[in-house]
C-alpha cells in the first residue's frame, strides 16, 4: 500500500512504522492518523509480522498536532478540523466499547507495539505513545503535554492512560503544568527506558525483535489482552478469565514447543498457534 504520511518496512519479524513528514517534525495529520492504523492493523494480520515499532523520521518524533490545523481550529469557532470521525463506541458492548477509540485500539493488537522516541514529542504524539506498549526513549530528548499551555484539556484518553503508567501525582504534574522534561527524567518516573541516541533504532528493534524470539507469540497476545482487560474487570472476572485461558494453552502448539525446546535445549521455533 502507497502511504504518504508514513513509511512502512518489515525486517526479521519486526514492522517498522516511521512517522515521515519530517519537514514539520512529523505533527500529527489526519492522513497521518488513518495511515498508521491502517498500517498497524495489516501488520497484526501479517503472519510474517510479531512486533511493531512506531518512530519519526529526521530528528524528531512527533511534535503534536499541525500548527495549521489548529489554527484553522481558531478559524473555525473551536472545531477540530480534520480529527478523527467518533468512534462507534456506542454500538458496541462490554470491554469492546473501551477499545474502540483515537488510540485505545493499539491495546487491542495482539502484538507488542514499541515507541521508539527519536526526538521532540509532544500533544497528540505523546499520546498515542502513551497507549504504546513499550515507550523507549532517545537520551537528551525531550517531551510535553503541551495542552494547557494552548488552553486546552488532557486529550485523547491521557488523563485515563498516564496516571496508570506514572501514578496520580505525576501526571496531575505533566498535565497541568505542561511543562517540558528531558528524557533522563522521564525515565526516573517509569514513563520510558532511556537508550543511546547512537543506534537507537536499531536498539529498540533488536529489543523487540529478542522478545518476539523467546517468548510465545501467543502468549504475548493473551497476556497483552489479559493486562488491559484487566483495567477494565474487577479481580474475580480476571482469575476466572486467565483459569479459562490457562486451559486453552495447554492445547496450544507453543506450549507443546516451550516445553520441548527446554528439554532438549535448543533455541525455541514458536508457530504462533
Amino acid at each position: 500500500m502507497a502511504y504518504q504520511d508514513i513509511t512502512v518496512g518489515v525486517d526479521q519479524r519486526v514492522c517498522t512504522i516511521t512517522l515521515n513528514r519530517p519537514d514539520r517534525l512529523n505533527a500529527w495529520t489526519e492522513r497521518m492518523e488513518r495511515e498508521m492504523r491502517e498500517a498497524v492493523l495489516a501488520a497484526e494480520a501479517d503472519e510474517q509480522v510479531r512486533a511493531i515499532v512506531v518512530t519519526g523520521a529526521g530528528r524528531g518524533f512527533c511534535a503534536g498536532a499541525d500548527m495549521d490545523i489548529l489554527e484553522a481550529g481558531v478559524a473555525a469557532g473551536g472545531a477540530e478540523p480534520e480529527a478523527a470521525p467518533p468512534p462507534a463506541a456506542d454500538a458496541l458492548q462490554g470491554l469492546a466499547r473501551n477499545y474502540a477509540w483515537r488510540f485505545s485500539y493499539l491495546l487491542q493488537v495482539q502484538k507488542p507495539v514499541f515507541a521508539a522516541i527519536n526526538g521532540p514529542i509532544a500533544g497528540i504524539g505523546l499520546c498515542m505513545a502513551l497507549f504504546c506498549d513499550f515507550r523507549y526513549m532517545a537520551e537528551g530528548q525531550k517531551m510535553t503535554t503541551a495542552f494547557a499551555k494552548r488552553g486546552l484539556i488532557a486529550e485523547h484518553g491521557a488523563s485515563w492512560m498516564l496516571p496508570r503508567l506514572v501514578g496520580v501525582t505525576h501526571a496531575l504534574d505533566l498535565l497541568m503544568s505542561a511543562r517540558t522534561l528531558v528524557t533522563a527524567e522521564a525515565a526516573q518516573i517509569g514513563l520510558v527506558k532511556a537508550l543511546p541516541v547512537d543506534g537507537f533504532l536499531a536498539a529498540v528493534q533488536t529489543v523487540a525483535r529478542e522478545l518476539v524470539h523467546s517468548a510465545s507469540p501467543r502468549s504475548i497476545g493473551v497476556i497483552k489482552r489479559q493486562v488491559y482487560d484487566g483495567l477494565f474487570q474487577d479481580l474475580d472476572q480476571a482469575w476466572r478469565r486467565a483459569d479459562a485461558d490457562m486451559a486453552a494453552s495447554f492445547a496450544s502448539e507453543d506450549f507443546k514447543e516451550g516445553v520441548a525446546h527446554f528439554l532438549e535445549k535448543r533455541p525455541p521455533n514458536f508457530s504462533g498457534r
